[in-house]
């Protein structure tokens, strides 16, 4: 049973209203009724007054996908981490940044931008341009000596983005993006 399109997209909306209102009081900190109604008010108006286009999502959360994708994650950003301080802390070392281009297997909008965001996040690589119509990113890398240069750094964004669609997409995505489902 599905709901119709505008039921859907209320449904959407209230959720998202009441997400908006759960992370203000956790902003805050406080839970009190003012608290709850001021997040209210503002997420009305914010879901009201900031009209987003809609993202289609047809994939499906897998949890060991999801848990690769956060693991996997955590571990690049330690990792980057002690490789930009040790950069800073180098007397008299220059890096020798570039900006690249990556072509990414997907042509959806959700994909890239995880991808972008998880690529920005993660400390010496910063995302300075994305083609949304021809799923091209360009990132800047801070180091492309120490990131193993410019094909390894193109790869660990491409490897970005498949745990990404192996967390989310659907089996036809998958196959799609060239990446096949596992077992």
């Amino acid at each position: 049973m599905s709901l119709h399109p505008r039921r859907r997209r209320w449904h959407t909306q209230w959720a998202t209203i009441v997400w908006l209102t759960v992370v203000w009081v956790f902003l805050w900190g406080d839970l009190t009724i003012g608290n709850v109604l001021a997040g209210l008010v503002i997420a009305l108006a914010v879901t009201a007054g900031l009209r987003m286009a809609p993202i289609d999502f047809h994939g499906r959360f897998r949890p060991v996908g999801v848990l690769r994708l956060v693991v996997r994650f955590a571990a690049d950003l330690v990792r980057a981490s002690f490789e930009v301080s040790l950069i800073a802390l180098r007397p008299r070392y220059v890096p020798r940044g570039a900006v690249i281009g990556v072509q990414l297997r997907s042509h959806s909008d959700l994909y890239l931008t995880l991808t972008a965001e998880l690529a920005s996040l993660v400390p010496g690589s910063l995302v300075v341009e994305a083609h949304r119509l021809t799923g091209m990113l360009y990132l800047h890398v801070l180091d492309v000596q120490q990131s193993g240069g410019i094909e390894a750094a193109r790869q660990a964004v491409l490897d970005q983005e498949e745990r990404v669609l192996r967390a989310f997409a659907s089996d036809e995505e998958l196959d799609a993006a060239g990446l096949g489902v596992r077992a």
